[in-house]
């Protein structure tokens, strides 16, 4: 997944239906002149609805809805008849989805899983009938309920990628080459910086028809964290993977200092994320005889797994994987 199509983020005025009006009527037939009250209730209004669908990558088919309104729901008749219900209206989103009130940014709710839905502005109630308000000393009441009114807001759809490993480092780290070389993904591959402008999604097959999900996030830069390169706009898809996998490539000036430079953008964004469990990988390490990688194996960073790979020849990718593997379980 890899397209200049990737939303994220899109902002829509979310309209749920006005609930319908309850009936003020009284039954009427032949011989019966003063029939007791029968006015139904109204139906709800149509809720706007979110779903999850698994087959969903981005927001883009949302990107052009500006206005989501659900129908309204029917009036009451007469002869104890409820009003129809409102249509609702059904959102389907990628799974990592989060809804927010665009003024507060408080968060309304998440989907995670394929068929999961929730409500995400609800319609409004039906109101009762007369005959709801009927009672051994008000046999003939003459009011019945409006329907209540829907919820118009403001909403935020923001896309966070479910991955099991995320890939972090600077641009040209090999990011895109190593999950092309691991997956069937097809990400764009060239020799210059930002080559990765949207995160790309690869299945990484493992032993005994097992597999992980691989994100591919565009390259931090020192000063991610305040909105310089790429700024935060792919941090927070970070936020959501098992595991980070950090690449430094092999002919990096300073191996410690760059990976120190990316991990504090990611303290910087969200503390939180230094929680998750670390894995680093030097890449290009094709380029490296024996005695240039004892060396470069006293200026690895303490207490973090580490292996040399090298996509082009397939060095340290079985290892790598097994790594990974052995840190998801």
């Amino acid at each position: 997944m890899s397209s200049p199509n990737f939303i994220d983020y899109i902002k829509f005025n979310s309209r749920s239906g006005h609930g319908g009006a309850g009936c003020r009527h009284f039954h009427r037939e032949k011989f019966i002149e003063k029939g007791g009250p029968d006015g139904g209730d109204g139906g709800r209004g149509g809720h706007v609805i979110l779903r999850g669908n698994s087959q969903l990558w981005t927001l883009l088919h949302l990107k052009y809805r500006k206005h989501v309104i659900a129908e309204a729901g029917k009036g009451g008749e007469g002869q104890n008849m409820t009003g129809a219900a409102g249509k609702d209206e059904i959102l389907e989103v990628p799974l990592g989805t989060i809804a927010k009130r665009f003024d507060t940014d408080e968060i309304l709710g998440e989907i995670t899983q394929d068929g999961q839905e929730f409500i995400l502005s609800p319609g409004g109630r039906g109101g009762k009938g007369n005959a709801f308000f009927a009672t051994s000393t008000n046999q003939a009441p003459q009011h019945a309920q409006p329907g209540e009114p829907g919820v118009e807001e403001w909403v935020v759809l923001e896309l966070r990628l479910l991955a099991d490993v995320g890939l972090v480092g600077f641009p040209n780290a090999g990011k895109s080459t190593l999950l092309s070389v691991v997956s069937a993904a097809k990400p764009k591959i060239a020799d210059y910086a930002f080559t990765t402008l949207t995160p790309n999604l690869g299945v990484v097959a493992y032993r005994d028809n097992k597999s992980f999900v691989m994100a591919d996030i565009p390259g931090i830069i020192e000063g991610a964290a305040e909105g310089k390169g790429l700024g935060i706009r792919f941090l927070k898809h970070i936020e959501r993977n098992s595991l980070l996998l950090f690449m430094v490539p092999s002919d990096a000036k300073d191996i410690k200092s760059e990976f120190e430079i990316l991990l504090n953008e990611l303290r910087k964004y969200n503390p939180e994320l230094l929680d998750k469990k670390r894995l680093l990988a030097i890449s290009k390490s094709d380029m490296l005889d024996d005695e240039l990688r004892e060396a470069m194996k006293k200026e690895i960073p303490e207490n973090i797994p580490t292996v040399f790979i090298s996509s082009i020849t397939n060095q340290g990718i079985v290892e790598l994987k097994d790594l990974i593997w052995k840190n998801l379980q």
